[in-house]
């Protein structure tokens, strides 16, 4: 290793380190640290119910309940796996929650209407802006799946228990995603 890569890697260490600190003082009912917890991790945690609503004022409320659930299920972290993985499984199954609270989300997600697409599309295809703009006029189903697999890298088999839906539906939808992706980015 070069001198830079030991750098890198001191600091990530330090930083889980650092990490593990910050989350015993919340366990032990610190809310400065509690403070600093949600500032390091408030912004992905954000975008990742962003992703999965496609709505501001859903993901808002969805990060909201996911940093009360930290509050209150931190006990059960372990430290088995990094805490950012754990709280990322927090927040898609808080998500995915505050999507089925929604009357409105249940019939659309499993209405077979769910084929036809918003008209709007976005403009400029190839910049990072214009795929998360594609990906929020996804049909939901789709999105979802595209967000949980594509993006944040969970299995098929995760996504269909934690959607409750068949692992064949998962890879469908998408499959379903991509597709409409290249069409509406150019192929590229």
């Amino acid at each position: 290793m070069n001198q830079q890569s030991n750098v890198v890697v001191a600091a990530s260490r330090f930083s889980d380190q650092a990490e593990s600190r910050i989350i015993e003082a919340v366990k032990a009912g610190d809310m400065q640290a509690y403070e600093q917890l949600y500032q390091r991790h408030v912004g992905r945690v954000y975008a990742l119910c962003l992703r999965l609503t496609a709505d501001r004022a859903l993901a808002e409320d969805a990060t909201q309940e996911v940093f009360i659930q930290l509050w209150r299920k931190l006990d059960n972290y372990a430290g088995q796996s990094k805490f950012s993985t754990w709280l990322h499984s927090v927040a898609s199954n808080v998500a995915i929650s505050y999507m089925r609270k929604q009357k409105s989300w249940w019939q659309r997600m499993f209405d077979i209407e769910d084929v036809e697409l918003k008209d709007e599309r976005p403009a400029q295809p190839g910049h990072q802006r214009d795929l998360e703009l594609a990906m929020q006029q996804l049909p939901e189903k789709a999105r979802i799946v595209f967000v949980l697999h594509g993006v944040e890298g969970y299995r098929h088999e995760d996504i269909a228990e934690m959607l409750g839906i068949a692992t064949g539906t998962s890879k469908a939808q998408y499959h379903r995603a991509k597709q409409l992706l290249r069409e509406w980015m150019g192929h590229e």
